[in-house]
């Protein structure tokens, strides 16, 4: 990719530069799609909303103009479909001179979940990418249709435009096979393409760089275990840049206690409740990744109100706190001996960045590995990337703000800047 000129600083409605610039990332769901627009000469964001309750009567769309300081804008009504949010999002951007039909548009990059062994790396869509992707439908079944119908209508909207999409798996193909293959019959496990896919990778990926940078390394000569704590949660060992092992498996239930999912467990429980329970396979998918995890062990599924209710004196929160904590320090310990060498743990995502009770508890009583974290540090708030351990500390503990949006549009347009 040919050199860029220096960041500057200008308006929206301003020529920034002779080749394009702006990069629209797309996530697009089941009934909901968020975006932002970022500038990737400064990598500043221009813009970011979110169209949800796709298909209701009370659809709401939410927009806020981050460039010029704008106030968030809100309205209700029917939103029909996906093309029709997007067509509300594109009205959004016009009325701030960011129009999908401006000429500093260099790509459109959408999030899709699933891409099984095929991609590898962010690819731009034609017609066999979209078979592709549809034809991993029956391993993400909640995710691939709605990330396919976002690319089409994108597409639509803007067939002259690089549409790239940047998979969720891809971070996770580098695993060794020792530790993508599940130990059943060859077989039966790939004609059904049955292994360990992993997910979160975007997040993964830009963490790990991020953990490098910090400590002044690069992300070739570092090993980091990245701890994506969200409502979904998943860990990744990183070896010199690249993923080696990770949580998540054929779909993202495998793994840490999460919000509503219950993570690992004996795969002969799910017999058990369809042969004494006398549940169907719905009923306990919908079990397993809904009803499970935090919210299954004691109605809550938020870090913040399961914490108020420890420091209450709840034993039903403090006992769903403590298997929570069990399984991530499981993971940690089994991510240091698959590394061998470890020169930092990453905190990141929603639970990982701001609970600092779960950071504190994840490596107590790890100081044998060289994993502390200094009370003070781990306390104190803050924006940006910081080392929570002590100074000094063997092993660097820190917290890391995940910022997958940059990640897809970085990867977006490195890939149209070649095509330009």
């Amino acid at each position: 990719m040919s050199a860029r000129p220096s960041p500057t600083t200008a308006l929206p409605d301003e020529p920034l530069s002779a080749a394009p610039s702006r990069v629209l990332v797309l996530n697009s769901g089941s009934s909901s799609v968020k975006y932002q627009l970022l500038d990737m000469r400064d990598r500043s964001r221009l813009a970011s909303g979110l169209v949800e309750r796709i298909g209701e009567r009370t659809s709401l769309v939410r927009h806020t103009p981050l460039a010029s300081g704008g106030r968030t804008r809100e309205r209700t009504g029917p939103v029909a479909d996906h093309d029709a949010a997007l067509k509300a999002m594109a009205e959004e951007l016009a009325l701030d001179g960011l129009g999908l039909d401006s000429p500093e548009l260099a790509a459109i990059g959408h999030r899709v979940v699933h891409g099984g062994m095929h991609f590898t790396e962010p690819t731009v869509v034609d017609d066999a990418v979209l078979a592709e992707i549809e034809r991993l439908i029956p391993v993400a079944p909640l995710h691939n249709p709605a990330n396919l119908t976002g690319i089409r209508t994108a597409m639509a909207l803007r067939p002259d435009l690089p549409q790239v999409a940047v998979f969720d798996t891809a971070f996770h193909t580098t695993m060794p096979e020792s530790a993508a293959r599940y130990a059943i019959d060859v077989e039966t496990a790939d004609r059904h393409r049955v292994r360990r896919y992993g997910f979160h990778g975007t997040s993964h990926a830009y963490v790990s760089r991020e953990t490098a940078r910090l400590l002044g390394k690069a992300p070739e000569d570092v090993n980091v275990i990245v701890l994506h704590l969200g409502n979904g949660a998943s860990a990744s060992a990183v070896r010199g840049g690249r993923c080696v092992d990770t949580s998540m498996g054929l779909t993202p239930l495998e793994g840490l206690v999460m919000g509503t999912r219950s993570g690992d467990m004996d795969p002969a429980v799910i017999f058990h409740l369809m042969r004494v329970g006398e549940m169907s396979a719905d009923e306990i998918d919908t079990l397993l990744n809904k009803k499970s995890g935090l919210v299954g062990l004691c109605g809550d599924n938020d870090m913040r109100e399961i914490r108020r209710r420890v420091d209450a004196g709840d034993e039903q929160a403090k006992l769903a706190f403590d298997i929570y904590i069990h399984r991530l320090k499981k993971y940690i310990g089994a991510y240091y001996a698959v590394l061998g060498r470890v020169d930092a743990v990453a905190f990141t995502a929603g639970v990982g960045e701001n609970a600092a009770p779960v950071r504190e508890a994840a490596v107590a009583g790890l100081t044998e590995l060289g994993l502390a974290v200094d009370a003070e540090r781990n306390g104190a708030r803050g924006d940006g990337p910081r080392l929570i351990s002590p100074a000094g500390a063997r092993v660097a503990v820190a917290v890391v703000p995940t910022d997958e949006e940059m990640e897809i549009a970085t990867q977006t347009y490195a890939l149209a800047g070649k095509r330009n």
